[in-house]
């Protein structure tokens, strides 16, 4: 009977035991937050906000990301105020909801670039999930997960995450879908995130990123996925805040990517263009920055415009600013040939038109000059044939190869500087359309044939005196003719201008002997 009684208590005993194990209460406040050496000014902060009965609820279901002792001394620090400061902070009731999710989270269910609303619907967080194992809430690490109660969950924080709109929230508040995914693929939520950074973002619209896919022939998931992808976005960020009224014509900045530079095109038409994108929408203000949207992705590759920049044409360069020509030499994927006049070129031009350079770059025909200097399509030296090659600005350059490489009558003494979207070859002259009187044809009108030509050569409808002289301007056969053959076995193979001069007008032509 003894031994009956005692197993009876004995097993009332162990039943008692485990219905108050079972039944026993926790909560993250006072089991989790109160209890950690590292949470005190979060308790503080907790109290001060009249928040302690919200996370002691039993029946809540809470995940707190709790920001630790430093996180809070951090902040202060950058605010340029102390704890007690932060403390009485107005909005410190929103700012401590905005780490609270009403629902359990556990680290196991933490997927990359979840965004999920807090208590506070002031803003949504931002969950980053790094293929290297990291997880940030915002711009705040989480230093370690998983402390359970009966009402929820804890994850610390390294940072205090505030509800403000940053230039991440901006994209994502605006429809910029396929910029979100790739901030999000390329992990840099966190970086654009954090509410004390300052940044001015080249936001490209989801047409561009679509735009860009086509052009290498993919997908924009596949696009999404190129190794490039995080220097692509971060050859959009600058790091300091520029609005549009700070936007000057040919300003060259650096982006957070040290691959190249930007270069900005104020017209005076009123357009905005950064590289080859136009700037479409300007000054989408951020508590951490500013944002301008692009028509297209910029690409952080050397263009035929870096090739000047980079190696010292300050005068084409600026040439090429005033001019507004900056968007299309920069465009990735256009190809152009450019043939580059040196600084001292360009010197030699002003001297001779009696002028300075600020007189070259007051030229009404500027862009006409330039453009007289860029073939369509990258030309590489050996690809280079003699005779007439047709420029951007409509006009044909003469190219000679008798001696050395000309371009009419510039050498080059620089040949096949590559850059990604074409080629430079430099030259030591400026290129005139009005090289030898060439635009003046039509005063005379003639015939030559056949041209090219090896031996001789008919003039058809003028008689008159003929001159062939070469890319000089030294005249080598001159004659009077009559409807009748000249012989030009002579002339060694190269171009030459071939004048006409009858009852008081004269026309030039090229002539190419083979």
């Amino acid at each position: 009977m003894k031994n009956l009684k005692l197993l009876s208590l004995s097993i009332l005993t162990s039943g008692m035991f485990w219905s108050n194990a079972a039944t026993a209460q926790t909560n993250v406040f006072d089991n989790v937050i109160a209890t950690s050496p590292n949470h005190t000014l979060l308790e503080a902060a907790i109290v001060q906000a009249g928040l302690v009965s919200a996370l002691q609820n039993p029946s809540a279901a809470l995940t707190v990301f709790a920001p630790d002792d430093q996180a809070f001394t951090n902040l202060a620090t950058a605010l340029g105020t102390n704890v007690n400061g932060l403390l009485a902070l107005p909005n410190l009731q929103d700012i401590l909801l905005y780490h609270v999710v009403g629902a359990v989270v556990p680290s196991s269910a933490v997927t990359n670039g979840a965004i999920v609303q807090p208590l506070s619907p002031t803003n949504t967080l931002k969950v980053t999930a790094t293929a290297s194992g990291s997880v940030f809430v915002n711009h705040a690490q989480v230093t370690a997960v998983d402390l359970f109660a009966t009402n929820g969950v804890v994850h610390v924080l390294n940072n205090v995450v505030l509800p403000v709109e940053t230039v991440a929230d901006v994209a994502i508040d605006n429809g910029f879908t396929t910029l979100v995914a790739a901030v999000v693929q390329a992990e840099l939520l966190p970086a654009l995130t954090n509410p004390l950074g300052n940044f001015t973002v080249f936001a490209p619209n989801n047409d561009a990123f679509q735009d860009l896919a086509d052009e290498l022939g993919v997908t924009v998931p596949m696009l999404l996925g190129f190794p490039e992808l995080t220097e692509i976005l971060l050859y959009h960020v600058l790091g300091t805040e520029v609005p549009s009224s700070a936007v000057t014509n040919g300003a060259i900045v650096q982006p957070l990517s040290t691959l190249n530079t930007l270069k900005l095109t104020a017209t005076t038409s009123g357009d905005v263009f950064l590289n080859q994108a136009e700037v479409i929408a300007v000054d989408i203000t951020a508590s951490n920055g500013v944002v301008h949207a692009i028509d297209a992705v910029v690409l952080p590759i050397e263009t035929v415009a870096d090739l000047a920049i980079d190696n010292g044409f300050s005068t084409l360069v600026a040439a090429v600013v005033k001019a507004e020509l900056l968007p299309a030499l920069s465009d990735p994927f256009s190809e152009y040939t450019v043939f580059a006049p040196t600084n001292q070129a360009f010197s030699d031009l002003a001297t001779a038109l009696n002028t300075d350079i600020n007189g070259i770059l007051a030229l009404p025909n500027l862009a006409d000059v330039l453009l007289y200097h860029v073939v369509d399509g990258a030309v590489l030296s050996t690809q280079l044939t003699n005779g007439p090659v047709e420029t951007l600005s409509g006009a044909d350059v003469i190219v000679s190869l008798a001696s050395g490489v000309k371009i009419n009558d510039a050498n080059v003494i620089l040949a096949d500087v590559m850059a990604d979207n074409g080629v430079a070859h430099v030259l030591d002259k400026v290129l005139l359309e009005s090289f030898l009187g060439l635009e003046n044809t039509n005063t005379l009108q003639f015939n030559v044939y056949p041209n090219p030509t090896t031996s001789e050569i008919h003039i058809a409808g003028s008689n008159g005196t003929v001159s062939i002289a070469d890319m000089s301007g030294k005249v080598l056969i001159i004659k009077t003719i009559n409807n009748e053959t000249i012989d030009i076995s002579t002339l060694s193979s190269g171009n030459y201008i071939l004048s006409v001069e009858s009852n008081g007008k004269t026309g030039k032509q090229l002539l190419i002997k083979q």
